[in-house]
């Protein structure tokens, strides 16, 4: 994937430097009312071109911020609920013993069966 990058990026600034060879007449630009500038169209070129990887270059990081943020996020939800499921199992292996203390009384007191038929 990186050689694909490069040759992309190597055949855009090979157009660029073709073009900027071709068109150094200065032309003007008017930024806001009542100003302009005048360089030459190549300069020009590469300027907002430079201006334009700048911003895509900002936005990138800034939705890897965001992304970052949204990944801690749903960490922590998961932390949370991995804590809230050991806390339920606890209780249910409370419950069993508390289940398995009461019925052993019950169970002692019963009277054995011999054969299937109670003994006396």
């Amino acid at each position: 994937m990186r050689q694909i990058n490069f040759l992309i990026m190597f055949a855009m600034c090979l157009a660029l430097v073709l073009f900027s060879l071709e068109n150094t007449e200065p032309v003007a630009i008017r930024i806001v009312q009542d100003v302009q500038v005048q360089a030459p169209l190549a300069i020009e070129l590469i300027l907002a071109m430079g201006l334009g990887a700048v911003l895509a270059w900002i936005f990138s990081v800034w939705t890897r911020l965001q992304q970052q943020l949204e990944s801690r996020k749903t960490l922590r939800q998961m932390r949370s609920k991995e804590e809230r499921i050991d806390e339920l199992e606890q209780d249910i292996e409370r419950y069993k013993a508390e289940i398995e203390e009461k019925q052993l009384p019950i169970l002692s007191a019963a009277q054995p069966l011999v054969g299937g038929v109670l003994a006396e």
